[in-house]
């Protein structure tokens, strides 16, 4: 079979004719399998909880370089972290980012490529929050911080390590998104419009990031017990205390449940989210996906991921923008 990576699909048209005639296929690792990750370094956000902290401690252990981010600190998390690092001797090294800042996205990159020694090899982008409820209970307040923290903040910190990974010629971004990015549920609040706006984003930034040799995943969990529902309880709660009458009075039955959710019912196991993680990074540069769903229940967005692949292909695969699109998503 012949070599499909994006080198060879940018090199001309006659890379193009060879994939439309042989399906390129990712010689992606046996799920499960322990990868060996040393000599990557690996910035995470939001690693004070959940998938985030999961994957810090499961990246380093499997040989990698970590820096784990999280805002506010000093704080009991980044202590309890520090201390299991310097406990099992993992090369973890926490760095304060809120990726609601500018200012610290770029100082927090820019203080991890100093230790590191150069760009980091992978972006995590994990800090994210949900608020839920009707869009018309939403106030400007929580549909800023949501569209700030889900969106920007992921835009925010690739800007901040593109720099370095182009310079290089290599790196590896990903974005961690939901099912609910692809599919919707009623009463979510912006949740999905901001995961849908991420996949967005995240699928022009991997076309755009084939020339420079650098893959963009994205990862669509489905529902884990992790910090996530404590975390949006609160944020629903306080939108729930300020909101107006006037909104709140459309739907009675779900606003006495804002602020409420229980996800201690999900059995599914979160480590699945930082070993899936795992085995995109261990993966040839080239051959990684575009999305990654995991799940330990329904996959529902398959499906979706299918026909819309085809159908950016069918509508670009022959334009001038085609090797780029058929290189991450052949």
């Amino acid at each position: 079979m012949p070599d499909l990576s994006r080198r060879h699909l940018l090199a001309g048209t006659a890379a193009v004719g060879v994939l439309a005639a042989t399906p390129a296929i990712a010689q992606r690792p046996a799920p499960g399998t322990p990868r060996d990750l040393s000599g990557k370094s690996i910035l995470i956000t939001g690693t004070s909880s959940g998938f985030g902290r999961l994957g810090a401690e499961h990246y380093a252990r499997r040989g990698a370089k970590v820096f784990a981010t999280m805002r506010n600190l000093p704080r009991v998390e980044a202590a309890q972290l520090a201390d299991l690092a310097r406990a099992e001797r993992l090369d973890i090294h926490i760095i304060e980012i809120d990726v609601l800042s500018d200012e610290q996205a770029a100082r927090g990159v820019a203080e991890a490529e100093r230790i590191n020694g150069g760009p980091v090899d992978v972006l995590v982008n994990n800090a994210g929050i949900g608020i839920t409820g009707p869009v018309e209970v939403q106030d400007m307040q929580a549909t800023k911080l949501i569209f700030d923290t889900n969106v920007f903040g992921a835009h925010r910190m690739a800007r901040a390590v593109l720099p370095g990974m182009r310079q290089r010629g290599s790196g590896q971004i990903i974005q961690i998104s939901s099912q609910l990015g692809r599919v919707i549920m009623p009463h979510g609040g912006h949740y999905s419009a901001t995961k849908f706006a991420l996949e967005a984003l995240s699928e022009q930034l991997a076309y755009e990031l084939v020339p420079h040799d650098i893959d963009v995943s994205i990862i669509e969990p489905g529902g884990y017990p992790t910090e996530v529902w404590v975390n949006r309880n609160i944020y629903t709660g306080a939108l729930k205390a300020r909101a107006e009458e006037e909104h709140l009075a459309g739907y009675p039955q779900i606003v006495a449940n804002m602020g409420e959710e229980d996800g201690s019912g999900r059995s599914a196991d979160p480590m699945e989210v930082p070993r899936a993680i795992e085995q995109l990074i261990a993966m040839a540069p080239g051959t990684r996906p575009l999305r990654q769903p995991v799940s330990g229940g329904n996959i529902p967005q398959v499906e979706i991921n299918r026909v819309t692949a085809e159908t950016q292909i069918g509508w670009l695969g022959g334009s001038p923008y085609g090797p780029a699109i058929r290189a991450v998503l052949g």
